[in-house]
């Protein structure tokens, strides 16, 4: 009896290593668009969806400040220092390198002692507010993929908000508030993101978190992507599968973390206090040293890469796609309508290639290079592709139940078809643990 388990358990491996040998080492890595794979037919290509490798992205950035002669230095003035805010003998000089501090040391790699900063005027024009936007530009679509962070010399600011555009900063929304008091400054009730939840995680907050003024090693402020990201993908993400889920299906979820720029708008400098020492106004002032973003180019999942160009980052598309984010069919591949690639089903994603036109279409329909045949169809004599029961369509790449009126519910029997050799491997490791018992 322990033989024929044994053998019959044997077996079982032998079919479910068979069925997702072709399917990626590491779930969630979508670092290639298409393989190379075996079939009964020979050497074919199979085709995913990929996206490009997350990077620092201020190194492509374009900033703008306003008022545009906000900075520092013309004409010079001094401030007080940033350790003893009573010893106000400190420079700012736009005309000197030594003492000026223009808004690309936001950006800089670190070099001269003790750090480089760019630093606004100080609020000299007090009680006028001394309020600063701070525009970062890309000219293209961003997928963000880790914590923005900033780091300021001076006091962290009493009031802050980060906004978000994405259409190029034709429009703006918020994204955090910050504040010493949010409720005198914005009328939000405090909250950190430990008080979100999967329900809630696309709430704009306010936090008091960052907005301590003279405080030794207070000087960054964080906008927390990695823990939201942890709520669909675990405290250390270890499940990036079931967060990359919830991106390809919740729309509002996605565009959440996709910016074309963002604008830090400086609405209150660091204090420290509860009132303004009006004696001291060279106290007060913004300053930063280092502004981090991280994120990858949006690209569809249609392209592994993506190059600087003209200065201007583009996606070097696959799939038939063409567009600065890969968002619609190339000439004469409209077959079917554009669409986004899929991380569904999980792990292999799906590429939603854009397919031939039925007018550029000759004799070669099909081939074993670029025209392969989909959802396990076969290509007949490169003129016609033979379909599984399930599918129709030039390629193959259409659900026959897509055009019942009922469409294609999981009760069908078809609508589960597409996701192949993943729950026919799910289905037979389930029969091993009854095998087991």
């Amino acid at each position: 009896m322990y033989l024929s388990r044994f053998l019959s358990l044997h077996a079982l491996w032998v079919t479910v290593s068979s069925v997702m040998q072709h399917y990626p080492s590491v779930w969630g890595h979508y670092d290639v668009c298409k393989t190379q794979i075996y079939t009964e037919e020979g050497k074919v290509w199979d085709y995913m969806a990929c996206q490009p490798e997350a990077r620092d992205m201020i190194k492509y950035v374009k900033v703008t400040l306003d008022p545009p002669d906000i900075t520092c230095g013309d004409p010079p003035e001094t401030f007080c220092a940033m350790g003893n805010p009573y010893m106000c003998n400190n420079e700012c000089d736009a005309s000197t390198q030594e003492l000026a501090h223009p808004p690309e040391l936001m950006f800089d790699l670190e070099g001269r002692h003790p750090s480089t900063f760019w630093q606004s005027t100080t609020w000299k024009d007090y009680p006028k507010p001394l309020h600063v936007n701070i525009t970062l530009s890309w000219n293209k679509t961003i997928e963000l993929t880790d914590n923005i962070v900033i780091t300021f010399e001076s006091g962290r600011p009493d009031q802050m908000i980060l906004e978000k555009s994405l259409d190029y900063g034709r429009t703006w929304q918020p994204y955090q508030y910050y504040a010493t008091d949010c409720l005198d400054a914005f009328h939000m009730d405090p909250k950190s993101v430990r008080d979100l939840s999967q329900h809630t995680v696309l709430e704009i907050i306010c936090t008091e978190e960052y907005s301590t003024g003279y405080m030794t090693n207070s000087k960054i402020i964080h906008f927390e992507i990695k823990d939201r990201f942890a709520f669909f993908a675990g405290p250390r993400l270890h499940n990036m599968a079931s967060l990359y889920g919830q991106l390809d299906t919740t729309k509002k979820l996605r565009d959440f973390f996709t910016i074309t720029d963002l604008r830090i708008r400086l609405l209150r400098p660091g204090t420290g206090e509860i009132y303004v020492d009006e004696q001291h106004l060279a106290r007060y002032f913004y300053a930063i040293s280092d502004i981090r973003v991280y994120g990858r180019c949006k690209c569809n999942l249609h392209a592994t890469g993506c190059k600087e160009e003209n200065k201007r980052l583009l996606c070097e598309c696959e799939h038939n796609t063409t567009g600065p984010d890969c968002g619609k069919c190339k000439k004469n591949y409209q077959g079917r309508p554009w669409s986004p690639g899929s991380y569904l089903p999980i792990p292999k994603g799906t590429a939603n290639i854009c397919i031939p036109s039925i007018s550029s279409i000759g004799t070669n329909v099909c081939d074993n290079e670029l025209l392969h045949c989909q959802n396990g169809g076969t290509c007949i004599n490169n003129v016609r592709c033979q379909c599984p029961p399930a599918y129709t369509g030039i390629l193959c790449e259409k659900l026959k139940c897509e055009r019942d009126p009922g469409g294609c519910s999981q009760n069908s029997g078809q609508g589960a078809i597409s996701q192949g050799p993943l729950l026919l491997a799910t289905a037979l490791l389930a029969a091993a643990g009854l095998c087991i018992r």
